[in-house]
């Protein structure tokens, strides 16, 4: 599985993290990719997550944020998400490396004889089952061109010290002598924290951090800082004496509005000189020397945007931002485009209820007064029967009320228990995930296997195809016969009662290979009602929005008619360019290739 003829010239560079977690090791490895990639270097990235599990499909929203979905189906850490998105690029599940997935590897092996009676260790079978993972992924191809990658950035999940990644830490020390020093590169990131008593850049945990991870055996090149405020100079000469790193080579990374930001600031600091000479990198002549430029206009647009758009988002996991990273970041990039400041109203569906109202009232009250001041209505994918009945609720109140609504996989669902309940009148209509009654207009698939949890789901990259040419979403795709979107779902609309549904009024224009999954509806004589079994947020792009969450945005605005009317056969909206003042007057300069 592992075997591989690795070439001398690929690249690798560890991003490790010190004194917490979440000190932001995912952007930063983004960040260094984009700063690569606008220098004509082909990237790949490597998640590593110390846990035991195979992979995320299985955790709670609120454990480690959203399950992040792939191509091939694989169900991963929310930050090859960010790596996707960063670098536009396309990986795989063995782009995500669990404890749990080389210990089975290993394990395999061990009941196939295939260690011939030798005992199996931690060193060397687990590291060296971790370094040929590495080198294997690292040769894969990530680009539409299939060409092989040039450098591949790995993520080290956790902090320096955790007992979980021990067996990781020591199989990158045997590694950077494996692949020869020219060719390993190693970044740390840390915390500089402030404390409000002094409001001074506190280097000591940083100090700490750094000796830990020489003390195993690796020695960082680049240590980058993070903290609230800049780092005076002598922050930085303080970290570079007892780090023994270079203080050029000491960059902080202070807080920013916004994470657009980050390569700049990178780029600016010198990141890829530093890494051209600490890894012979040799320059490209052929390369888009604009990507950095667009970056930049990114992130000043997003700074200097004052018209609001604001979207409720109705869900279940709403204590957590990262429950919903994929569907914050489209409806960002939509705004984006649109030139509108994205506010999002984060309402938990129970809030909603008709409980609510007797146990709480004035929850309950403040709940419907966000939603009634959102200018559109979002309720994103889910499981389980808890915020079901306020999601129903909302979808109801965005139907009737005329206000432009999004449903994506669960939110598809209710939106088709609501209108059976109050259109078609059965008043007993539910999934047979909530309820077991006589109206199911929402039903298990067939290949779903209940007894087990992961990875039993209809997952990754499927086909829709457009059944009718009058659909604003087709139109939104740019007219296209079919698209390509990924799934996680495993319920979908009872295709029994489709005739029912469409004689009233609510249109399937998108199906399946085989015409009997409907994903993708919309209603009739209304702004915008769409919902869509997929979930397109996984394939949006800062500089490519996703197209359903582009008409939400701007059905939002007032625009969407507008935009409507200029499309034409194979045309996208993102390639169309509207005179000012309209709000996307920019959309000529982000056109999808």
């Amino acid at each position: 599985m592992f075997r591989h003829n690795s070439s001398s010239s690929m690249k690798y560079i560890l991003v490790t993290g010190g004194v917490i977690s979440g000190i932001g090791k995912g952007i930063i490895s983004s960040s260094i990719g984009t700063i690569l990639r606008s220098h004509g270097f082909r990237v790949t990235s490597i998640k590593i997550d110390p846990y035991i599990n195979i992979d995320a499909g299985t955790f709670s929203p609120y454990e480690h944020g959203e399950v992040f979905v792939l191509d091939d189906g694989g169900e991963v850490d929310l930050d090859l998400g960010n790596y996707e998105r960063f670098l536009d690029v396309t990986l795989h599940r063995d782009n995500n490396i669990t404890t749990g997935k080389i210990y089975q590897y290993v394990i395999d092996k061990e009941r196939r004889g295939d260690y011939l009676g030798k005992t199996v260790q931690v060193v060397p079978h687990i590291t060296d089952a971790i370094q040929e993972w590495v080198q294997r992924v690292a040769h894969i191809s990530v680009d539409e061109d299939k060409a092989e990658p040039d450098i591949c950035i790995i993520e080290l999940g956790g902090t320096i010290g955790d007992i979980e990644s021990m067996s990781f830490v020591e199989a990158f020390r045997q590694f950077q002598f494996r692949v020869k020093k020219e060719n390993f590169c190693l970044v740390h990131v840390s915390l500089v924290p402030q404390p409000n008593s002094t409001n001074e850049h506190k280097t000591k945990p940083t100090q700490h951090s750094v000796k830990e991870l020489r003390g195993y055996g690796l020695t960082p090149d680049l240590i980058i800082c993070r903290s609230a405020t800049p780092m005076p100079l002598s922050a930085k000469e303080k970290v570079s004496m007892f780090c023994q790193v270079d203080k050029d080579h000491v960059i902080c990374i202070p807080d920013v509005k916004t994470l657009f930001r980050v390569p700049l600031l990178m780029d600016e600091n010198g990141v890829f000189h530093f890494l051209s000479s600490r890894l012979h990198l040799i320059p490209k002549s052929n390369y888009d020397q604009s990507l950095m430029i667009k970056w930049r206009d990114l992130a000043e647009r997003m700074e200097r945007q004052l018209e609001e758009v604001i979207i409720a988002l109705v869900g279940k996991y709403t204590a957590l931002e990262d429950a919903y990273a994929s569907v914050l970041k489209a409806l960002t990039h939509a705004a984006l485009f649109c030139n509108r400041k994205l506010k999002v109203l984060f309402i938990h569906a129970t809030d909603l209820e008709a409980n609510t109202q007797k146990d709480d009232p004035v929850k309950y009250h403040e709940a419907w007064q966000q939603l009634c001041s959102a200018h559109g209505v979002l309720v994103p994918g889910g499981f389980g029967s808890r915020g079901i009945e306020g999601k129903i609720a909302a979808i109801e109140w965005a139907r009737t009320q005329s206000k432009p609504f999004l449903g994506i996989c669960l939110g598809l669902q209710c939106a088709v228990i609501e209108f059976a309940r109050h259109v078609l009148q059965y008043k007993d209509a539910n999934s047979s995930e909530f309820d077991k009654c006589e109206h199911q207009v929402v039903i298990e698939m067939p290949e779903h296997n209940p007894g087990i949890m992961g990875a039993t789901m209809r997952l990754g990259r499927r086909t829709t195809h457009f059944v009718t040419d009058d659909s604003i979403v087709r139109k939104l795709y740019g007219n296209m016969d079919s698209i390509d979107e990924r799934h996680r779902h495993r319920y979908e609309v009872n295709p029994i009662h489709i005739e029912a549904f469409e004689k009233a009024g609510m249109k399937f224009v998108g199906r399946s290979d085989d015409n009997e999954r409907m994903e993708i509806l919309e209603l009739e004589n209304h702004p915008y009602f769409v919902g869509v079994q997929y979930h397109p947020e996984y394939i949006s792009r800062p500089l490519k929005p996703s197209a359903p969450y582009l008409g939400l945005i701007w059905a939002a605005c007032g625009e969407l008619k507008n935009v409507l009317i200029h499309v034409t056969k194979q045309q996208s909206p993102t390639d169309i360019t509207i005179k000012s003042p309209s709000p996307f007057s920019h959309a000529n300069l982000f056109r999808h290739t």
